[in-house]
């Protein structure tokens, strides 16, 4: 999606802290004990999350841009205003298996490097953090992915490695400082006989480990993305992918650690929003191109604003 689990400035007693954004942990920069998001990057498998790429090798870019200006408390009152933007580049190299290998499925791996650039700022203490440069490293070694004539299911494990600069204390972070293991899963349901209507749904949880120099255990998070789509074809070589989109995020556990207060602790974030998604699709020659907004809504202890996704794939 760095160190939003460091010790920050406090615009108010609950926080301004950073955020950071998966597959890379995409840096928050943060400042503070506060944990404001988990690591993936929400609403990034909200469309086809259960279908698996054309056999062969893939390279897909996408470009994520983030915005928040205001801080929720724990009841969704606002309490702190400001600037919070991140910019994520995600370069995802992908290998899909010729044939099917255990129980008819597909055999698939992903590599992804990031580079992130964010800022953090307050109305009432102007700039804050800043920090840009290459950020965790992630990689889903093992995903499996089945297909009948109505459904396919993907079912991965991945891992981020803190491989981002980090260091405590530090405003200019771009790496979380601690591992996250992350098995995901994903289906999508054609809901017509031509497969041209389609409900799909992913599901991540991040399990983080303890993050080097602070002795601060992150909670744990669950993602949840969804859609329901359109596919129309424009004309012989072009197909139009329409649709309603949403994502979810639940911080499942307390964080813990020597500097966090009983009230930290308990703050668990809840992320919700809505949003609408286009696809090109040109299958002759294997390239897609994609948009996505999301806007956020009745968030809890973290921050709120609005998401956007570009993305683009080709298949060689």
């Amino acid at each position: 999606m760095s160190a939003e689990h460091v010790r920050c400035f406090h615009v108010h007693p609950r926080l301004w802290s950073a955020v950071l954004a998966f597959a890379g942990t995409l840096s928050w920069a943060c400042l503070a004990d506060a944990q404001v998001r988990g690591v993936y990057p929400t609403g990034m498998n909200a469309t086809n999350a259960g279908v698996t790429p054309d056999s062969g090798f893939t390279y897909s870019n996408l470009f994520i841009f983030n915005a928040r200006d205001e801080s929720k408390g724990p009841d969704g009152e606002v309490v702190a205003t400001g600037s919070n933007a991140v910019m994520i580049d995600l370069n995802t190299f992908v290998w899909v298996s010729r044939g099917p290998l255990l129980g008819g499925a597909r055999f698939s791996t992903t590599a992804s490097l990031l580079v992130s650039n964010n800022s953090l700022a307050s109305d009432t203490a102007g700039q804050l953090s800043a920090g840009g440069g290459f950020a965790d490293f992630f990689l889903q070694p093992f995903i499996l992915g089945w297909q009948t004539e109505r459904v396919g299911i993907r079912t991965a494990y991945g891992v981020l490695m803190p491989t981002g600069r980090f260091s405590a204390g530090a405003s200019d972070n771009v790496g979380s400082g601690y591992w996250t293991h992350a098995p995901s899963a994903g289906v999508t349901v054609f809901l017509t006989r031509d497969k041209n209507t389609t409900l799909s749904a992913f599901h991540m949880y991040e399990f983080h480990t303890v993050q080097e120099g602070t002795a601060i255990h992150p909670g744990q998070t669950a993602n949840v993305d969804y859609s329901v789509t359109r596919t129309v074809r424009v004309n012989a070589d072009t197909q139009l992918q329409l649709g309603l989109t949403g994502y979810g995020q639940w911080q499942t556990t307390d964080k813990t650690g020597p500097t966090i207060t009983a009230a930290e602790s308990s703050a668990r974030y809840k992320v919700n929003a809505l949003g609408f998604a286009a696809n090109v699709v040109l299958p002759a020659r294997k390239v897609s191109l994609g948009l996505k907004y999301f806007k956020e809504f009745s968030n809890r202890s973290t921050f709120q604003g609005y998401t956007l996704h570009i993305a683009g794939a080709v298949t060689f």
